[in-house]
């Protein structure tokens, strides 16, 4: 069993495996760390790979090691860089605040963490000059305080650690997939669970209460690294739940969408894949259109992104341990939207 954890110490965590522990290295310490340390296996593999992680002094760096009850692994914990993004007066719609997170309502066209390309006006940016020097130092110099992220033209609802023990927690809470993301999005035709051509696609099975759930691995794509595939033998398990919340004749449909992981572009890849692509996905959607007769259909031929919103956010608190659960109304565009394909 691992040692009480201690974020001030020597910076390192010593994991001593125990009896009936699993014979896999990344197993065996994703089981064996303290919950203080809050390392999920994805992490432990990327320190292991990293050389971070070692046994009577030297490295090991295979995650697939076997490992015996009584051996002793040192993992190396360095601290977080220090954070060279600029602070800007970026107005937020803070949702939720405390002196551990903040829950904000992301518009379109901000992009969450600094990147090339956009070392400025992002999220972080933001936060860095509402928050100034709280916000966790866990995610790293360009990415203090995120646990997830959304894409720059997807619209709604994200939770920023502004502690370390707040970003170890929420951490866990989305490696254990107990927190609750629940999309809104305007996809092109109808996705019935009654349909033979959607019941016999690999990875599509019903549910009760005309719930769609897809299952499938999803991986960079072969010959476009910004985009995400489809794939099975390789890549990332990706599972989302969708239902028909409204439908506009057969031409469109406002669908909810749940997600059990969260992986890039995961609901926009999964809907494409069902041959419903999202209304304005530039990258996903294809060249699809509606009819010029259809409601809506100017605006939605023209709809400038891609047409999808995080609605609902539902989490642990991890510090109180209260539920707690968010909710954000749709944006203007998408609203605009929606009334065009209703007709009104």
């Amino acid at each position: 069993m691992g040692e009480p954890f201690d974020d001030e110490d020597t910076g390192s965590l010593s994991v001593t495996i125990g009896d009936g522990a699993p014979v896999r290295l990344d197993k065996a310490l994703a089981a064996a760390v303290p919950e203080g340390a809050a390392l999920s296996r994805s992490r432990l593999a990327r320190m292991i790979a990293e050389g971070a992680v070692s046994r009577d002094g030297q490295p090991v760096t295979d995650l697939k090691a076997k490992v015996a009850p009584g051996e002793v692994y040192i993992i190396r914990l360095d601290p977080a860089l220090p954070v060279e993004i600029q602070p800007e007066p970026i107005p937020l719609a803070v949702i939720w605040e405390d002196a551990d997170l903040i829950v904000i309502d992301k518009p379109v066209g901000m992009v969450v963490h600094p990147a090339p390309g956009t070392p400025s006006g992002t999220l972080v940016n933001a936060l860095l000059h509402h928050c100034g020097d709280t916000l966790s130092g866990v995610g790293g110099e360009r990415r203090p305080g995120i646990v997830h992220r959304i894409d720059k033209d997807t619209s709604g609802l994200l939770v920023v650690a502004k502690s370390d023990r707040a970003h170890h927690g929420l951490a866990r809470q989305f490696e254990e997939h107990t927190v609750t993301r629940r999309y809104l999005a305007v996809v092109h035709g109808v996705p019935m669970a009654s349909d033979p051509r959607l019941r016999g696609l690999r990875g599509v099975t019903m549910e009760t209460g005309g719930v769609i759930r897809i299952a499938t691995n999803l991986a960079r794509h072969r010959t476009d690294r910004q985009r995400q595939a489809v794939v099975w033998e390789e890549g990332r398990h990706a599972v989302t739940r969708l239902r028909v919340a409204e439908p506009f004749g057969m031409q469109a449909a406002l669908v909810e969408c749940w997600l059990e992981t969260g992986r890039t572009h995961q609901i926009r890849v999964h809907m494409a894949y069902a041959g419903h692509g999202l209304i304005g996905d530039q990258t996903y959607g294809g060249r699809r259109r509606l009819a010029g007769t259809a409601p809506g259909a100017e605006i939605a031929n023209a709809f400038p992104r891609q047409a999808l919103h995080a609605a609902t956010l539902g989490f642990d608190h991890p510090v109180t341990g209260e539920r707690l659960e968010f909710a954000a109304p749709l944006p203007a565009d998408m609203a605009d939207l929606i009334a065009a394909l209703r007709g009104t």
